[in-house]
């Protein structure tokens, strides 16, 4: 009988980690299973539950919305990563023991580290949003000798929630409203943009809006869409006309898999079979 692998979540067809990992797998012949499961709130319990029995054989699943906070009390433990952004994204079976991690944030540094080849050090950083994406972001970046840090939300107060639970004193750090012309003035003087939120999203309620134009993103910058459907966002075509670096969520999803990955298999995570898996598989 084959491992099983796999992801949780509710509604689950829209997901791309079986793509992701079926490639890995097949490249490295690892005769495991990744299986998407549809868990509903009330149904979390039992699967954990039955996840963890040696019977089942499943090694590690990843987890996805509406989970990601609701799983944490059901584990054994968590690392402290996932403590850090309050959110568990995988699992990984420990002899029936499940134990929770988020890859978000090392995935997000591996990204801009090996595909855009970008340094934190001493950089001036903008993100966009304050929900959960924005916080695996920032709980990253904090340790990472950044010059500056700021926070654009359209409810200030959120944002500043943000800064006080992720202990941002020690990193000079703004709290601006999405939108303002102290965001516009800041994003014209950052480093790395990084956007956290749904909009420009395929299906999302604001599919064709960019949240900074043009001529407020500077060409040295590099600017990080955090959405991958579609890849080429309605953000990401404001930077290329301002001549800015650009990075597609695609790769965000294909690290945080990657890191993944390797923590099930004990594999080095084929990245470029990963990143062409989800280009051919249509669902981008």
């Amino acid at each position: 009988m084959k491992t099983k692998l796999g992801i949780i979540g509710h509604p689950i067809g829209h997901t791309m980690s079986p793509v992701l990992h079926k490639a890995a797998l097949a490249y490295h012949g690892l005769n495991k299973d990744f299986i998407a499961w549809d868990i509903k709130p009330d149904e979390l319990y039992d699967f954990v539950n039955e996840a963890r029995k040696v019977k089942n054989d499943i090694s590690g699943f990843s987890v996805t919305v509406p989970h990601k906070e609701t799983i944490i009390p059901m584990l054994d433990g968590v690392s402290i990563e996932a403590e850090a952004a309050g959110a568990v994204n995988m699992v990984c079976n420990q002899d029936g023991h499940l134990f929770g991690h988020n890859t978000d944030g090392s995935g997000f540094l591996r990204s801009i580290r090996e595909k855009a080849e970008f340094d934190l050090k001493g950089k001036k950083v903008l993100v966009l949003g304050a929900g959960g994406a924005a916080r695996g972001v920032i709980s990253a970046i904090r340790n990472q000798n950044v010059d500056s840090v700021a926070i654009a939300n359209r409810t200030v107060g959120r944002a500043a929630k943000l800064f006080l639970e992720l202990e941002l004193g020690h990193i000079l750090t703004k709290v601006v409203p999405m939108g303002s012309l102290e965001m516009n003035n800041i994003a014209s003087e950052s480093d790395l943009i990084v956007q956290c939120t749904t909009v420009g999203m395929l299906g999302g309620s604001e599919p064709n809006k960019s949240l900074i134009k043009a001529n407020n993103i500077s060409d040295k910058s590099l600017v990080y869409d955090l959405v991958y459907n579609p890849e080429n966002t309605p953000l990401l075509i404001e930077a290329k006309k301002a001549g800015a670096k650009i990075m597609s969520g695609m790769w965000m999803l294909v690290y945080q898999g990657a890191v993944a990955f390797e923590k099930w298999t004990s594999k080095e995570a084929p990245i470029e079979v990963m990143f062409q898996a989800t280009q051919m598989s249509g669902k981008a």
